[in-house]
């Protein structure tokens, strides 16, 4: 995990240098992801280079993870869990951060959504919750694939900012 989250931050250090070499505004990076890129737009939001960022549908404490089938594969062991949890990792400043989630999701992931939102906003760090009703782990897309869905509704007024 560790690995991952630094090959990311990475990136963003990488695109804030040359953007602007391609025509691109390098004061303009926005991030988002879905699912573990949702964990990875959180990770990322610390960054000075990321103006703001949409976390659909993510996990931002890894204990819970750590603790179930899925770390057979993961092998995250407790310290490297708590270095990699962004809610246990909240920046002082941050662009504003949409945090998005199906209201038919597991309750793992709603949980996880709503406590890391939370959490954000009262460090005042500015974004919001953005439950999508009815969206399970999958269909939540399809509010960001819509031309007027409510996440690319959200996209668009967060690049407005």
């Amino acid at each position: 995990m560790d690995q991952i989250v630094g090959e990311v931050r990475h990136a963003i250090a990488f695109l804030s240098q040359h953007l602007g070499d391609y025509g691109a505004d390098p004061a303009r990076i926005y991030v988002a992801g879905h699912s573990a890129g949702g964990h990875l737009t959180a990770t990322t939001m610390s960054l000075p280079a990321v103006k703001g960022g949409i976390a659909i549908s993510g996990i931002y404490d890894l204990e819970p993870v750590r603790l179930n089938y899925l770390n057979v594969k993961l092998g995250l062991d407790a310290d490297e869990a708590r270095r990699n949890s962004p809610l246990l990792h909240l920046p002082v400043m941050a662009g504003s951060l949409i945090v998005a989630y199906g209201t038919a999701e597991l309750p793992e992931l709603c949980r996880q959504s709503i406590d890391y939102a939370q959490a954000w906003v009262e460090s005042g760090l500015p974004g919001h919750l953005l439950p999508i009703d009815g969206a399970d782990h999958f269909t939540i897309l399809e509010a960001l694939a819509a031309p007027h869905g409510s996440l690319t509704q959200a996209l668009v007024e967060l690049a407005s900012t």
